[in-house]
């Protein structure tokens, strides 16, 4: 994890070096958990990147372990019963903070392959490809009544007649993080039983600084803040290839 409050002095310090202003501690929330969800997705993308390097690539093997440590934080289970009246899982009520699925187990023993609407189609219409119990397929929809995070995800399993319960390897999305303070004669003081801290890697705290202090340069309409952290994205790339 990385401490909300030394990402917070961090990017104050910086903001006031040249006298660029002062973000209050709700802009700053904002803007850092934006940061850490840019982050966190930039992990995904990465895999697949460093998962097309040549097999030989030491330091491509090395990269895909590390950031792969970085995912596995937020791995999670969860079991999902069918909903007997309506025939499908109702993943989005049950789980709240799904980002990706890793894979679905039916009855603790057969995975089950992911599918589109139009490969269900045809593997239902095929006997070579039919699901079975052995080899069960699933497709996920989203319900019109929500349109709102996860709220409305379905999960349909296929054949229709497996009716026992799923268990859902899934990656969860990072949970917010809140700096919260105390006032004292007009001083925000942090207050750490009320704070909630960054949920990434510990190595990823001068990257929040650099993405937070950005993301203000633009909301805020200040080229320099923006500057501010381009330069220091630049000092640590610097730093890293020493």
């Amino acid at each position: 994890m990385v401490n909300i409050d030394t990402v917070y002095q961090r990017v104050l310090v910086l903001a006031n070096k040249e006298q660029r202003g002062y973000i209050t501690p709700q802009e700053f929330n904002l803007f850092a958990n934006q940061a850490q969800m840019d982050i966190f997705e930039q992990y995904f993308y990465d895999v697949n990147q460093f998962g097309r390097l040549p097999g030989n690539s030491t330091s491509g093997s090395d990269m895909l372990d590390y950031l792969e440590e970085k995912i596995d934080y937020f791995k999670e289970q969860r079991n999902v019963n069918i909903n007997s009246t309506t025939e499908f899982y109702n993943i989005g009520a049950v789980i709240n903070d799904l980002y990706k699925i890793d894979s679905v187990i039916y009855n603790d023993d057969s995975t089950c392959e992911q599918v589109n609407t139009n490969q269900v189609r045809n593997m239902l219409n095929s006997r070579l490809y039919a699901p079975t119990s052995y080899n069960p397929i699933y497709e996920i929809k989203r319900s019109n009544i929500s349109a709102n995070g996860n709220q409305g995800l379905r999960l349909f399993l296929y054949p229709s007649s497996l009716t026992e319960r799923i268990t859902v390897n899934y990656i969860r999305s990072p949970k917010k993080a809140q700096w919260s303070g105390y006032n004292v004669s007009g001083t925000e003081l942090y207050n750490s039983s009320t704070s909630d801290n960054f949920e990434l890697h510990a190595s990823e705290e001068t990257k929040l600084v650099i993405k937070i202090l950005q993301l203000a340069g633009i909301a805020m309409k200040d080229p320099s803040l923006y500057q501010i952290g381009a330069a220091e994205d630049n000092k640590n790339i610097q730093q890293e290839k020493r």
